[in-house]
């Protein structure tokens, strides 16, 4: 497994499928960006069984980059303030265009924004 390849996806496709936590049958589409060569992902939704939520019990996941699968670890990186308007950026080069422009705006908010997470790719195969 290459993580370069899986920045290359994830920097060049809008959706990338997501599995929090090791009980979900299917991967869930969402939206991620590079940023330092690290992927981010803020959640738009806000209930209680989100992607986010069950990251934050357990950190174990993968994600999905055409037919590659990668394991991931999520977490809440201690520097996120520091990359906050990099990752708001992001979002707005990568997302902020037709139907999309508003979910764009809106992902830079207060509220999708403490909603950050960071998935790190395991090297191991």
């Amino acid at each position: 497994m290459n993580k370069n390849k899986a920045l290359d996806y994830i920097k060049t496709n809008n959706l990338i499928g997501i599995k929090a936590g090791s009980e979900r049958p299917d991967f869930l589409e969402i939206w991620m960006v590079v940023v330092q060569n690290r992927i981010f992902a803020r959640s738009w939704g806000l209930a209680e069984r989100s992607w986010y939520n069950t990251f934050l019990k357990s950190s174990v996941g993968q994600i999905k980059c055409d037919d590659e699968i990668y394991t991931i670890k999520a977490i809440v990186s201690e520097d996120i303030e520091q990359l906050t308007d990099k990752i708001n950026r992001a979002y707005l080069t990568k997302y902020n265009f037709g139907r999309n422009r508003k979910y764009a705006m809106g992902i830079i908010e207060e509220k999708h924004i403490e909603r950050t997470m960071e998935f790190i790719i395991d090297d191991v195969k």
